[in-house]
């Protein structure tokens, strides 16, 4: 599954986050510009967070990284399932352990 890319470029989210800290209003910079008011703010509140003024929420950084690992915990487990299956192939094939069907 292909993933989305982000429809702002984050220079020009910095330039939405710049202008709001200068004064403006993100309902303002909304009929100026694409972005809705809601997504100015989302930005406001991540640049906040990831430049250490807000603590309520994860970092950019902490967020890729987490997404990063989740991906890999699927990875793990999926590979893990596949082992699994594969031992007990083997196993049945090599007579190692009885199957479920037989009259041991």
């Amino acid at each position: 599954m292909a993933k989305k890319s982000a429809p702002y470029s984050p220079e020009f989210r910095r330039q939405m986050v710049e202008l709001v800290r200068a004064g403006r209003r993100p309902e303002e910079l909304a009929k100026e510009f694409e972005p809705s008011a809601q997504a100015i703010r989302n930005w406001i509140t991540q640049a906040g967070r990831d430049e250490g003024r807000r603590t309520d929420g994860l970092t950019s950084v902490e967020r890729q990284e987490l997404s990063r690992l989740r991906r890999e915990n699927r990875q793990l487990r999926l590979e893990r399932e596949i082992l699994s299956k594969a031992a007990a192939w083997f196993a049945r094939e090599t007579k190692a352990v009885p199957s479920k069907d037989s009259d041991s």
